[in-house]
């Protein structure tokens, strides 16, 4: 097992924490991770984009002018496509963009996504954050303590103080362990995971 140091919010290492050979230290595929970051990213796609076609305009659908003997090009209704205000061919329509990839492929990139942040020496092993109140100045300190500007972060359960406090800044996020995905932790730089987050995330991903 690979083991990784236990900071508190002031950089100090406290403890030692072992982490699964079989989740946080196996070989990174790019193309299994392609395929799962792919599938999130289509799955967001809202798909609404959409045209009236010549069927949902509103108009009378009398013959502009008679077929013969004007000298102009026949002309059908006034919701004729190549009219100004008629309907559009071959236009858009909505749409999912959602695919469904097999759970052990999704598993197995998840797996991966975190080997890949331990490998790179950008996950971090946290006893906790310590705020005692909603304050971004105060969550600001930690991380600027951590040397961390950039994560991801990681928690067992529902984090108020810790939640509210780090809600205004763009470069992180604070996700519970059942909404751990692969996107967000290739998005951002670092992952920070606390103590009793690795042992919800071993459960989750335990084979």
């Amino acid at each position: 097992m690979a083991v990784v140091d236990v900071l508190n919010n002031k950089a100090e290492k406290v403890d030692q924490i072992d982490l699964r050979d079989d989740i946080f230290n196996i070989s990174v595929k790019p193309d299994i991770l392609h395929q799962v970051v792919t599938m999130q990213l289509a799955g967001k796609r809202s798909g609404t984009a959409s045209v009236k076609n010549r069927s949902d305009i509103k108009g009378s659908t009398r013959k502009l002018y008679r077929q013969k003997g004007t000298g102009r090009a026949r002309r059908g209704n006034a919701k004729s496509p190549l009219l100004r205000g008629g309907g559009v061919v071959f236009g858009p329509h909505p749409k999912s963009w959602a695919h469904k990839v097999p759970k052990k492929v999704k598993a197995l990139a998840l797996k991966m996504a975190l080997s890949s942040k331990l490998s790179e020496e950008q996950l971090l092993v946290l006893d906790g954050f310590g705020l005692e109140r909603i304050k971004t100045r105060d969550f600001v300190k930690v991380m600027n303590t951590l040397d961390v500007q950039n994560a991801l972060i990681v928690t067992d359960e529902l984090d108020t103080n810790l939640d509210m406090s780090s809600r205004n800044l763009p470069g992180v996020k604070v996700l519970k362990v059942a909404g751990l995905n692969v996107y967000d932790i290739l998005k951002y730089k670092h992952l920070l995971l606390l103590t009793s987050s690795v042992e919800g995330i071993e459960r989750r991903l335990a084979a």
